[in-house]
């Protein structure tokens, strides 16, 4: 698949780096010299150098010949100009980063699909919807939601009072007939090393497992593995950043009672006046006295998004000292995803790695709808849509020849959520979650084409 990404930035590098392991070939646009000669020397890409909104600079990217034009680059005006020209210059998609959500809220009303755009993202949205996500399922320190939640991915480390460690998938499935759920992957304590579970495979303690249930069933995970469902209605933020401030005012939309601290005046009183409910306080958020004065230890939750990871993981370790329930802090260095169990810290979540997930679907092939990389671990969550002439059209789910190193998490049918296990039949236009290693995608894409 040949990709234009414009913008070598953050989010446009991460992204170069993750499709460039897969192969794909990558053109990556940009001004910046410096950028572009790291980019260049550090992974097996084109580079061009040129104003992505240059007709000229996209010919010499052979922009005709483009199956995918990604704009990431800081202004969301270059992103829109380049998606627009390229989809006139013969690019079969683009899709445009955006910070303005009116766009992504009003893109029917708009036209943007008419003007040649054909997905924006704002990975500052994404971001607040995840972490309002994690709030709502407080106990777990991962989840996503398929289909506005027919089917829910949790992940959560097992601990020893969890009722099923030291037993197999099998032994529990057996003890409990009645569970609504299939666990998908596994991170032993300790390792790097991810494996899709199976029949025998044993739950042990300080496992990360991710599962996929219905709304049913999660009530049922929180009680097998002790977890406590704990009311958050406390949350403090740090940091009046666009995450901060789009985290607070849809937590002040659903009766959250929040504070926000941020450290710079003029948007301090910006925030306060944009956002009459939420609690705003000019201050230094590393400021310990400053945190225990603004009684953080009546917090339930602490979110720190400042624009310095360390500043977030400090603070949120000095939040949990102090006996918030849950701590999230937003972090740009991808290998601090490994420390997040051993440091203490619920939740770590990263903008580039959220507005990857969200493009990544379109690279993949067949009709795939949704997609997410699980945190810290090497395997994909994909959700196709099957179709009349998909391999796995009107088959039962053991007679497909799944590989080894993937399992179907479950199906949506008609909007409903269904754990299935062997003996359920898949139709046309059901939507199956799919947990896979990198090394069996292309043959479960196979399946779906």
């Amino acid at each position: 698949m040949k990709i234009i990404i414009a913008g070598s930035g953050e989010v446009g590098f991460h992204l170069a780096k993750l499709l460039s392991f897969e192969s794909q070939d990558i053109t990556l646009i940009d001004t910046n010299r410096e950028s572009l000669a790291y980019a260049e020397s550090h992974l097996d890409i084109r580079v061009v150098r040129g104003d992505a909104t240059s007709i000229s600079t996209l010919k010499e990217a052979q922009v005709a010949k483009t199956d995918l034009l990604i704009g990431v680059t800081s202004s969301e005006t270059t992103n829109i100009t380049a998606c627009v020209l390229a989809k006139q210059l013969g690019a079969k998609r683009t899709i445009a980063r955006i910070t303005n959500t009116e766009f992504i809220y009003n893109r029917d009303e708009v036209g943007f699909l008419d003007i040649g755009i054909d997905e924006l993202i704002s990975p500052e949205s994404l971001a607040a919807k995840e972490i309002e996500l994690l709030l709502n399922q407080s106990a777990f320190n991962d989840t996503y939601e398929f289909e506005n939640g027919a089917l829910i991915m949790i992940g959560l480390i097992l601990s020893r009072t969890t009722a099923f460690v030291d037993k197999t998938v099998k032994e529990v499935g057996e003890l409990y007939p009645e569970l609504n759920y299939v666990p998908i992957a596994i991170q032993r304590y300790g390792t790097q090393y991810t494996l899709i579970p199976r029949g025998d495979t044993i739950f042990k303690e300080g496992d990360q497992v991710y599962f996929t249930t219905t709304q049913q069933g999660v009530d049922e995970i929180y009680r097998l593995t002790g977890k406590v469902r704990e009311e958050i209605k406390n949350v403090m933020i740090l940091g009046g950043s666009k995450i901060g401030y789009k985290t607070a005012r849809a937590l002040c939309e659903h009766k959250f009672n929040v504070k926000l601290i941020e450290k710079f005046k003029e948007k301090a009183f910006e925030i306060a006046d944009e956002l009459p409910s939420c609690l705003v306080i000019q201050g230094d958020g590393r400021n310990v006295e400053l945190l225990i004065e603004e009684q953080i230890e009546d917090m339930d939750a602490f979110i720190s998004v400042t624009g310095n990871s360390e500043t977030n993981i400090m603070s949120c370790l000095v939040a949990k000292s102090k006996g918030v329930k849950k701590t999230i802090a937003l972090v740009e260095n991808m290998d601090y995803f490994q420390l997040s169990q051993s440091i203490g810290i619920d939740t770590l979540i990263n903008k580039k790695l959220l507005a990857a997930n969200n493009i990544f679907r379109y690279i993949r092939k067949g009709e795939v709808v949704a997609m997410t990389k699980l945190n810290n671990m090497n395997a994909e969550i994909l959700e196709f849509i099957v179709t009349p002439s998909s391999r796995v059209c009107n088959q039962l789910i053991k007679e497909i020849e799944f590989p080894r190193s993937a399992i179907i998490g479950g199906v949506i049918r008609e909007d409903t959520g269904l754990i299935a296990l062997g003996d359920f039949e898949i139709r046309s236009g059901d939507r199956i979650v799919v947990c896979c290693l990198p090394q069996s995608i292309k043959k479960v894409e196979k399946l779906f084409v």
